[in-house]
């Protein structure tokens, strides 16, 4: 079973149908919805500041959600997957984003919907990310559009087997 901890009078809550790594670290003020999985090494840290995350989101292996006491709060909307080792410090993320691996998101970035950060960028913070625009580089900038391959394949296509995989790890029943 996942570490989940209370801290500050704050307990973590959780939906329906969510899969938590045995090595996922859940602190503090963290609410997310159905059907997420936290993987090996995640660590969603809501010990100074709130972290809320929608339905169907997948946090990969080794990621860190964290942010800045009284200063930010990390808000993940609906099918956003994070990627393995990939930062979010005090960012909103809007539905259907792809964060890739070892990305990092900074505080008071805003991804809007249906994007993509490229694997190893580095989203300065205060960056506002377009809806449907693919973001990569350090600091990252705009590359181009999502194109509808793209949004099929990698943003729904990651969150869709992320949630197959997630149900292999069910108990045996």
């Amino acid at each position: 079973m996942a570490l989940i901890r209370s801290v500050r009078g704050f307990t973590p809550a959780y939906g329906k149908e969510c899969f938590f790594a045995e090595t996922a670290v859940i602190i503090g003020d963290v609410k997310m919805g159905n059907g997420c999985s936290i993987w090996y090494g995640a660590v969603l840290r809501g010990d100074v500041n709130s972290i809320r995350i929608g339905n169907n989101v997948n946090i990969q292996d080794g990621a860190v959600l964290h942010t800045l006491f009284k200063k930010s709060t990390v808000d993940i909307a609906d099918n956003v997957t994070i990627a393995h080792n990939a930062v979010i410090h005090g960012a909103k993320i809007n539905n259907n984003v792809l964060v890739g691996i070892g990305a990092v998101v900074l505080d008071h970035v805003e991804i809007g919907e249906n994007s993509i950060i490229a694997a190893g960028s580095i989203v300065l913070s205060g960056t506002k990310i377009e809806p449907g625009s693919i973001y990569g580089g350090n600091p990252a900038k705009r590359l181009k559009d999502v194109n509808p391959e793209q949004a099929s394949e990698m943003i729904e296509g990651i969150a869709r087997n992320y949630k197959m995989y997630a149900s292999w790890f069910k108990p045996d029943e």
